[in-house]
């Protein structure tokens, strides 16, 4: 469990393919005696576990389910990445609950400068965004951020300088794609309602 409150902007040094998928090295500033082999990390919102670590980085794998559903695989070295270590009992919620299991990958359509913040539109699959509710939660790249509107399938969030400068969000361009993860708890809740209508309506 996560909080999309991002951590470190790392920076990729290797993606290699393997037979089941991918390892990734990652350089980062989080101190490497904190982290463990074992630990779970996001990278831009994908749940991983560190494998390998020495000085100033660590490595983890990625199967080859993560690499269909979001943007991994696009990572080249250099790549600047979204990283959070997983949330512990003594820690702020300061975003909202993010699992790191990313649903799929949006599209930046504009971004639109407000004052030193910035206006991001994003496009995503119909079965993405009827998980989006106004004045929601999302996750974008792993960063916890508020729906400002949602119309069909585009939605706007307002990105303050705090954010674009620690976060890959700094770095996006129109046409980019980025991992989305939707708020769990309406996931939960829709499964709910629709087992609680399939129990009520009599078998034919």
């Amino acid at each position: 469990m996560f909080t999309g409150i991002i951590e470190d902007l790392g920076t990729v040094e290797s993606l290699k393919p393997t037979d089941q998928g991918a390892v990734i090295s990652i350089h980062t500033s989080i101190p490497v005696a904190e982290i463990s082999i074992g630990d779970s990390i996001t990278v831009n919102g994908a749940c991983l576990t560190v494998i390998s670590k020495s000085a100033g980085r660590f490595a983890m794998d990625v199967s080859a389910e993560t690499l269909r559903c979001t943007g991994l695989g696009s990572l080249k070295p250099g790549s600047r990445v979204n990283l959070e270590r997983c949330l512990t009992l003594g820690k702020l919620l300061g975003g909202h609950l993010v699992s790191g299991h990313v649903d799929g990958t949006g599209r930046v359509v504009a971004i639109k400068p407000e004052g030193d913040s910035k206006l991001f539109t994003f496009e995503v699959a119909p079965e993405q965004a009827r998980y989006l509710v106004e004045k929601g939660s999302v996750a974008i790249d792993g960063t916890s951020l508020t729906i400002f509107s949602l119309k069909d399938c585009n939605f706007s969030v307002e990105v303050i300088p705090h954010t674009l400068r620690c976060t890959t969000l700094g770095f996006l361009q129109p046409g980019d794609s980025v991992n989305i993860e939707n708020d769990m708890l309406v996931k939960y809740v829709e499964r709910i309602l629709v087992a609680r209508e399939a129990a009520r309506t009599p078998a034919s």
